[in-house]
């Protein structure tokens, strides 16, 4: 333990944290001080650094006006009390602040609620008069569509609206916790613990000394997050790559040099070892109770939005300042790669406080081109839903596993979770339903063969499928139908035609792949045989 009153031969450097890289588990923390060197001293002291400190970890260098010989470097645990009113009143200030923000977001659901409830309001009072106006035809049916979907659009709006809102309060709440959790932990009576780092020096004479110390700590992991936005009339995504920071080393990180990198140093450099495996037979029976228990109901994904522009700011303050509005940069990372491991290093200031609450870091955003095209399952849902296919930059970098936020044309569409993604290598996202291709399928043929042969009841079906492209441009539809597949040896099931021709796929599997011309149509055909015994009652044929 060090003593108050620090004997000639020792000196208390006063250092601060210049430099942090954190890796998925842990973060590499670099430390420096300036001390004075009278040539008498012995022993450099870093102290009040954190107990989650890595002892083993821990590495001294430095440089100075004056020769020093570092000759060691000792680890001492210190128990203290000490003060937690200024710590106290900076986790209760951020208490504040997001329960401040959280009211707000109340607000904007409490006011999404009575616009949606107005709005079904509106409905109710306008099915009767519209249903009269219509049978009376004082009111076209383009009008009345035009309503209805007016409707149906605002109603929707809203909803997803007050979705994003609540979404929003679910993290602030994740957030509130983990702050409450961390003013509960630091306001219980327990003396405070700490390392104290020790170097073993020699000093060659008098003269300026800068001492650095390098040290691992717990407590520190980072996530890649992703904000992918669609334009679809450049064909372009926009890729913001974000990096979520957690660290609870007991230590804040204030306008640090902060580096992320995607190397494991905690999994170590041998290779596991394989140990038997023993497999064997029960010598006596193992009872299991029969009671099941209810599976618990899954939550719900919270999906992180973007706030919408122009928020607290009157009409009239916009169209003064739109003229002189300059678009906000975006800070880029430098990217280095060495092998598999690629590390980022952020161009400005980092500050991460030890508060254990997630913090969002742009690493760096860029344009991936991208085309589109549809999928449709006619016999599932009656929409086509849209995919982009996003190429990743070959001389870009690797796109870490982590959950995507997507926007289509600046709206949230949902979610998604982008694997590994190697340079120059394509992936796929989903765009949810486009009501740009009109599907209809209708069964246009169902025919019993009234003449057995050899007991055999054969039925045939057929369906006809039109797909409308209501856009001005062209689309590529993957178009797949099914037939059933026979689980008994006497029930046989032949395709007889399609149209256009396709071979028939495993599983009862039809897919077509079409391209439809801008506000043009295209129709698809199939027929099938389904044959059994008269006395043998065909189960699952639902058409």
């Amino acid at each position: 333990m060090v003593n108050p009153e620090t004997p000639s031969w020792r000196k208390i450097v006063q250092s601060q944290i210049v430099a942090v890289t954190v890796y998925s588990d842990k973060a590499l923390v670099t430390r420096k001080g300036r001390v004075y060197l009278s040539g008498t001293e012995r022993e450099l002291v870093i102290a009040s650094l954190p107990v989650t400190l890595e002892t083993e970890s821990v590495r001294v260098g430095g440089t100075g006006t004056v020769g020093v010989r570092l000759l060691g470097v000792n680890c001492d645990r210190i128990h203290t009390t000490e003060p937690v009113t200024e710590r106290v009143a900076h986790l209760n200030r951020q208490i504040q602040q997001l329960e401040t923000e959280k009211r707000h977001l109340q607000a904007q659901v409490d006011a999404l609620s009575l616009q949606a409830k107005f709005i079904e309001g509106l409905r109710e009072k306008t099915e009767e008069p519209f249903a009269q106006s219509l049978s009376r035809k004082n009111l076209g049916l383009s009008e009345t569509l035009d309503f209805l979907n007016f409707l149906g659009s605002q109603y929707s709006e809203y909803a997803i609206a007050s979705g994003e809102c609540k979404s929003q309060q679910q993290e602030l709440d994740k957030q509130l916790q983990a702050l409450r959790n961390s003013l509960e932990i630091i306001q219980t009576s327990n003396p405070h613990e700490s390392v104290s780092l020790i170097a073993l020096i020699e000093a060659m004479g008098e003269g300026e000394f800068e001492l650095e110390a390098s040290y691992m700590v717990n407590h520190a992991s980072w996530t890649p997050l992703y904000d992918l936005r669609l334009h679809s009339a450049n064909q372009t995504v926009n890729l913001t790559y974000l990096a979520e920071i957690t660290q609870n080393t007991g230590e804040d990180w204030q306008d640090v040099a902060l580096t992320l990198s995607t190397a494991k140093p905690g999994m170590g450099t041998i290779p596991p070892k394989l140990q038997p495996w023993y497999i064997d037979a029960p010598t006596l029976p193992v009872w299991r109770s029969q009671r099941k228990l209810a599976p618990s109901p899954s939550l719900p994904a919270i999906s992180p939005t973007a706030v919408p522009t122009g928020a607290g700011i009157s009409t009239e303050e916009e169209e003064v300042s739109q003229d002189n509005l300059i678009l906000a940069e975006t800070a880029k990372a430098e990217v280095s790669k060495e092998g598999s491991i690629v590390t980022f290093k952020l161009n400005g200031g980092g500050n991460i406080p030890s508060d254990g609450t997630p913090h969002t870091i742009t690493v760096f955003n860029d344009d991936y081109p991208c085309n589109f095209n549809y999928v449709a399952m006619p016999r599932l849902v009656s929409f086509a839903y849209l995919e982009a296919n996003v190429k990743n930059s070959s001389s870009g970098v690797t796109l870490l596993p982590g959950k995507a936020n997507i926007f289509r044309d600046d709206m949230f569409v949902g979610t998604t979770e982008l694997e590994h993604i190697a340079p120059g290598e394509q992936f796929k996202l989903n765009l949810g339903i486009d009501e740009g291709l009109k599907i209809e399928r209708d069964l246009i043929e169902r025919q019993v063969d009234k003449k057995l042969i050899g007991n055999q009841r054969r039925t045939t079906y057929a369906y006809r499928l039109v797909i409308t492209n209501l856009l001005n441009q062209e689309s590529l539809l993957k178009l797949t139908e099914q037939l059933p597949v026979s689980r008994d040896e006497q029930i046989k099931v032949r395709l007889n035609g399609s149209k256009p021709p396709i071979q028939l796929g495993e599983m009862g599997i039809l897919e077509w792949i079409l391209t439809i011309p801008p506000q043009g149509r295209q129709e698809v055909s199939y027929q099938f045989t389904v044959e059994h015994p008269l006395e043998l009652t065909v189960i699952g044929l639902n058409i």
